[in-house]
């Protein structure tokens, strides 16, 4: 007997027998209750970290105590290709080579794009298969999946015609470097000292100006 547990040799071989006899596999039953937890895919800006774990294994808790129970419960899998924070993710491994993006040009940055992601998705992959999750990874899922894109069109439609999607004037949050407006999480709040600007509109009636500091 070896004096340290090893786990890699008993946990991956355990891992591996646990999906080929499928104990985590969900499919329809009517008449079976169901119970699913889609999970919040993470990022393939780089692998997962503490804080992914603690999310999955408080996840994993309760999807195998409804299995337990006699729920047909699906764990969905799945990573996000995370849009802005992956081409920063890229540029900055660009810039350890000394290339940037415009040097390399379109097509071959979205390439280096696409690489990234295959390399970093199967890397969650691995890590959510090392942690034990009981997932679905028959049912592995990335936001770009054509199926996946396909729902979000359709359901994008769906409420479209439903009138909770229009077009309107709006305030945004714009990145002059990306050429692409943002959402408020994307944002990183800091302090500066700038100059404030004050400029004076006048009233119709000519009775005087309205002052508004920028």
């Amino acid at each position: 007997m070896e004096p340290l547990y090893k786990p890699a040799g008993v946990e991956g071989r355990w891992q591996r027998t646990w999906e080929e006899e499928g104990l985590y596999n969900a499919d329809p039953e009517p008449g079976r209750p169901s119970f699913v937890i889609a999970h919040p895919p993470p990022n393939v800006t780089g692998e997962l970290h503490l804080g992914h774990a603690l999310q999955l294994s408080l996840a994993d808790l309760l999807i195998r105590m409804r299995r337990m129970q006699g729920y047909n419960a699906l764990f969905q899998t799945g990573y996000d290709h995370a849009g802005i924070s992956t081409q920063n993710a890229v540029e900055k491994h660009l810039a350890k080579e000394g290339r940037t993006r415009q040097e390399l040009g379109r097509g071959a940055f979205e390439a280096r794009v696409w690489e990234w992601l295959h390399e970093y998705g199967g890397k969650i992959m691995v890590q959510f298969r090392s942690i034990g999750a009981s997932m679905d990874y028959r049912r592995e899922r990335f936001t770009m999946d054509d199926a996946y894109v396909r729902a979000v069109m359709r359901f994008f439609v769906h409420l479209y015609r439903r009138g909770l999607i229009y077009r309107a004037n709006r305030i945004i949050n714009w990145c002059p470097f990306h050429q692409t407006s943002l959402s408020d999480l994307e944002l990183v709040h800091e302090e500066v000292d700038d100059a404030l600007t004050y400029a004076r509109y006048p009233l119709a009636d000519g009775s005087g100006h309205v002052t508004i500091a920028t």
